[in-house]
């Protein structure tokens, strides 16, 4: 038996433990950036995106893969978004359009996955395109909240920090359309 065959049904591996302490960092970002602790905030959201990268190629150097991995680093990203987003609209570091239009593509995605399981059918595997999408939107955030500050720091983050929101909002709608395409050839069974 190979390790990558091992590693799939394993709990305890570096990536879930990796995942599992993004998930923890979640309510500490939150409480640091609405007591106004934006340094310790944007590094806790700092570390959270590149650990989301790391995860995912320790997984697989590793052959750590495993079911509960495909579903942590998932539920992770999305707990980051969506608790980063809030706490920022509340601040007014971001407009309630960008949530709403974020939140109304996760309920979507939600809808439509709470349909496959009801006929019998799993999660769909997550796209490149998602995952990209993921990665901009997760890098836009601490931009926009380095942004706050005054001066060249804070013009440049903006900057680059809207370039990312956009490309990433563009990339995890394409990815939701691609998702519900897929879904719809799986309950068709053309898939």
């Amino acid at each position: 038996m190979s390790s990558s065959e091992v590693a799939v049904g394993r709990v305890l591996t570096w990536p879930n433990a990796i995942s599992a302490l993004r998930l923890v960092l979640v309510p500490v970002f939150a409480v640091l950036a609405v007591m106004g602790h934006d340094l310790a905030a944007l590094g806790v959201l700092a570390f959270s995106s590149a650990t989301d990268w790391l995860d995912g190629v320790l997984a697989r150097r590793l052959g750590q893969t495993s079911r509960l991995g495909e579903l942590l680093d998932p539920a992770a990203d999305r707990l980051f978004i969506v608790v980063t987003l809030l706490v920022l609209a509340a601040r007014e570091v971001v407009p309630w359009w960008l949530v709403a239009t974020v939140l109304g593509r996760d309920v979507l995605l939600a809808a439509v996955l709470v349909v496959l399981v009801v006929r019998g059918h799993g999660p769909l595997p997550v796209h490149f395109v998602g995952k990209a999408g993921t990665f901009a939107l997760l890098y836009a955030f601490p931009l926009l909240l380095l942004a706050e500050w005054s001066g060249t720091v804070g013009t440049v983050a903006g900057v680059a920090g809207w370039a990312f929101a956009w490309w990433g909002l563009g990339l995890y709608w394409l990815a939701g359309t691609l998702y519900v395409r897929q879904a719809v050839a799986v309950l068709r069974g053309t898939s």
